[in-house]
């Protein structure tokens, strides 16, 4: 009886800490995943009222992308390694797209496990995420007025 007690106490912190090693999170590669398409759809669009836009947002998404990698796992997977995207999509379709995989790369990073040690990074890929969605919002807004104003 004292031996199994002991081996208890002597195995309860290892697996204590163990839960506190970052690792292979379901979320963050879930939201790795969404940030690579929805880059990609912004990548495609090149057109010059929303470029800028266009620019920012994508080296927001690469900021989340590199904020997300030190918080989990990197899963070796470089920017080009996503599903193929609708080439016949037009490019406020794009945006759309890109909004709604943004949407949920928030999601999944937000609900991510909370490891003290990454909670920095977690919530700075948060926040690119989210500057990003409204530089997609601005895009799709400036997207439209030019589109209003040549008719």
């Amino acid at each position: 009886m004292f031996l199994a007690l002991l081996g208890i106490l002597v195995l309860t912190p290892k697996a204590a800490s163990a839960q506190q090693v970052p690792g292979p999170h379901p979320a963050y590669l879930h939201a790795l995943s969404d940030l690579r398409l929805a880059r990609a759809y912004l990548d495609q669009i090149a057109w010059p009222p929303v470029q800028r836009d266009e620019e920012h947002a994508i080296r927001e998404i690469d900021a989340a992308i590199s904020e997300i990698k030190r918080a989990s796992i990197d899963d070796g997977k470089n920017l080009e390694d996503h599903p193929p995207i609708d080439v016949r999509m037009r490019p406020h379709g794009r945006f759309r797209k890109a909004l709604e995989l943004l949407d949920k790369a928030h999601n999944d990073t937000a609900r991510a496990e909370d490891v003290p040690q990454a909670r920095g990074m977690r919530d700075r890929a948060i926040h690119h995420i989210d500057e990003a969605h409204g530089t997609v919002d601005n895009a799709i807004r400036t997207a439209h007025w030019e589109q209003l104003h040549r008719m």
